[in-house]
């Protein structure tokens, strides 16, 4: 398209009755790209879930609640170590320039919407500096504590056995019963998800970086379903693996060679499906950005960026993927009463808290799923087919 018809097509009025017909032409075309674009979308989206109870997450994330000040202290220790890092010049997914003001600020750090694939970005890069002075040099005993398989269990149970079952609901949709499954979890922690999978007798083994943790998941499991494995051999690993399926349950807003890890999934022809959980640009930013005095759980610390469905669906086309199904749920809810309950205690208003507390709870959830189907929630289960 030269420059005087891409001018009259956003807005110029053509000059003669050639140019009508280059002009409508051009016009019909745009249409059509944004119409496929759309449908594209809507027929994934027809797919898609919404939705989660609350259950007793409160309870497990009670922490948030009962330290929020020495859980801002670290949050601002991690943001001490971005600030330092080097400009951020590109989208994390898609590579465009960051351009513009940002649009907004939070804990000392700038965020910046893509224009072009609506993924959120910080103003400065994730680099390996940084990622080793926020996770390499933390201890586990510091971030894991739980040494009761009670506790283990029941987290297992109420946050894992859920993820697991729409894994495997939908893969036997797509045809792919369980027993043919034979699936890999990246980044597997303290070996939740493999647990989960491993109880509903699905195939399932885990990588993951920290030796501690490991041996902490083999040693509640009673047996090893995770292997130890160093972040330079994992492209590797992933390019060479024989699984059909990779999980990386909140993994990708935490890998720094991120092309790399995308670039091995594409590679392998073995792998026909991958599940992720991403934190999504969602209205807890909003909460965020506006309750300083809180600490802020989803942009900032360790997420150094967050994800749309824009941004998935560019980076699943990157790879030579396109969503199967997905399932929408999130927490900004929970956040908001969480920040709304720490600030009232800070403002000497406990009386209004222990007030206010049942009474929004009892609407939470149905709170909650209104942001859901509205496509402002923050996280997004999504299972990706290669095409």
């Amino acid at each position: 398209m030269d420059t005087d018809v891409r001018g009259r097509f956003f807005g110029l009025r053509p000059q003669n009755d050639r140019e009508v017909v280059g002009h409508n032409v051009i016009l019909s075309e745009a249409k059509d790209l944004f119409r496929n674009r759309k449908e594209r979308k809507l027929q994934a989206m027809k797919n898609r879930k919404y939705g989660k109870p609350l259950g007793n997450l409160l309870a497990i994330k009670s922490d948030f609640f009962e330290h929020n000040d020495k859980m801002l202290e670290m949050s601002a220790r991690q943001a001490d170590a971005l600030i330092i890092q080097k400009k951020r010049e590109h989208c994390k997914i898609c590579h465009a320039p960051i351009e513009g003001e940002p649009l907004y600020k939070s804990q000392r750090m700038e965020y910046y919407l893509c224009k072009k694939c609506g993924h959120l970005n910080s103003a400065k890069e994730d680099t390996e500096d940084f990622a080793n002075r926020v996770y390499l040099e933390d201890t586990y005993e510091n971030n894991y504590s739980e040494e009761d398989r009670e506790r283990y269990e029941n987290r297992l149970n109420t946050i894992y056995i859920p993820k697991a079952e729409f894994l495997l609901e939908e893969l036997k949709k797509d045809g792919l019963s369980k027993e043919k499954i034979r699936l890999l979890d990246d980044g597997a922690g303290s070996g939740y998800f493999v647990g989960a999978m491993r109880k509903l007798e699905a195939e399932a083994s885990g990588i993951e970086i920290s030796g501690a943790q490991v041996e902490f998941a083999n040693r509640m499991n009673g047996e090893k379903i995770l292997s130890q494995a160093d972040s330079v051999d994992i492209p590797g690993i992933l390019k060479s693996t024989e699984a059909n399926v990779l999980s990386f349950i909140g993994v990708f807003e935490h890998i720094i060679n991120l092309d790399e890890i995308l670039e091995a999934i594409k590679e392998n022809k073995n792998v026909s499906y991958v599940y992720l959980s991403v934190p999504m640009f969602s209205m807890s930013c909003v909460f965020e950005a506006s309750h300083q005095k809180c600490y802020n759980r989803h942009a900032g610390g360790t997420h150094t960026h967050l994800f749309s469905d824009e941004s998935l669906s560019f980076m699943a086309d990157r790879m030579g993927f396109e969503e199967l199904a997905s399932w929408k749920f999130g927490s900004d809810m929970m956040d908001l009463y969480r920040m709304l309950c720490v600030s009232l205690e800070q403002n000497g208003n406990a009386a209004l808290k222990d007030y206010f507390a049942p009474k929004f709870l009892k609407m939470i959830d149905e709170l909650q799923l209104t942001v859901d189907k509205n496509e402002f929630a923050s996280e997004i289960h999504l299972i990706l087919k290669r095409k």
